[in-house]
């Protein structure tokens, strides 16, 4: 019987000894980590701690602003031109803007918040969120000073005894207070470049020259020998008809032209009041030079 060498097969040279060793030393030292030292650590982030919190306050700011930045965006308007669309992002019913736009097709205008919510029937707490945007022209929210008619300025003072204004010499304007030799001359050119006054009111053409001082003006001269004119109806002048008329400026002019054409002509000189580059002695001066055929 055959013998089996056994001694063969367990015969290791030096460098695997020291490897077998070297692993069991290994597989030791794991062993102990692992039964004598704990890996279960608290946690060192303090959810609850300032800094955290501060980065949370932080963080739901900066949504809240994102929100609000994706709302839609409200500027100032005039409410009398209130679109359909702007009515739904202000939360008004249908109803209300219907109502407000059968108003608007009679060409009627709404002056005051107090106005427009009696048109629309909408909620104090609706008016609170959309006046803050409402943005009336000037010539309502600041009227402009009326100043007493020159038809009795004219009355306290004979006619006949008031000197007349296209005779006048440069001396003689003097005399009125607020015009030194700087404004009557101004005064005695115009006169010239017209070819003679055809009423007092032609003096708002001189730039500089106040209201106040036209008006006393009036207390020692009229205009008797007036130049021939022919008055021109608005409602079929161009941009450069207005233009051409003394005082009046070719942008002033085009304004005018396109506030006649928006409405499709006007029924009275006095709407012209609405256009808050005219000032009120340019309105005494379109007075004289243009009508309205009804």
């Amino acid at each position: 019987m055959q013998k089996i060498n056994l001694k063969s097969q367990f015969h290791l040279n030096q460098g695997e000894r020291i490897g077998i060793l070297f692993l069991v030393v290994t597989l030791l030292v794991f062993g102990y980590v692992n039964f004598f030292v704990s890996f279960d650590e608290e946690s060192t982030l303090d959810i609850d701690s300032p800094e955290i919190e501060a980065l949370h306050r932080k963080i739901d700011s900066l949504r809240c602003v994102e929100i609000e930045n994706r709302k839609p965006k409200s500027y100032p308007f005039n409410p009398n031109f209130l679109t359909d669309y702007k009515a739904y992002t202000f939360g008004m019913s249908p109803q209300s803007y219907d109502r407000f736009k059968a108003f608007r097709t009679q060409n009627k205008w709404v002056n005051s918040k107090k106005e427009f919510q009696q048109v629309t029937g909408i909620s104090d707490s609706l008016l609170n969120v959309m006046s803050p945007y409402f943005k009336f022209p000037d010539w309502v929210t600041h009227p402009k000073p009326k100043y007493r008619s020159k038809t009795r300025v004219y009355s306290k003072i004979a006619e006949e005894k008031k000197q007349d204004l296209n005779t006048a010499t440069v001396e003689m304007l003097q005399s009125v207070p607020g015009i030194g030799t700087y404004f009557s001359k101004r005064i005695v050119q115009l006169r010239n470049k017209l070819g003679g006054f055809f009423a007092i009111e032609e003096l708002h053409s001189v730039w500089g020259l106040k209201p106040d001082v036209i008006e006393k003006v009036g207390y020692q001269f009229a205009v008797k020998t007036p130049r021939p004119m022919v008055k021109l109806d608005i409602n079929t002048s161009s941009a450069s008809d207005l233009a051409t008329l003394p005082g009046i400026s070719f942008e002033l002019g085009k304004d005018i032209w396109e506030f006649v054409r928006v409405r499709d002509g006007i029924d009275s000189l006095e709407e012209l009041a609405k256009i808050e580059q005219l000032s009120e002695g340019q309105l005494q001066l379109i007075r004289l030079y243009l009508f309205v055929e009804l």
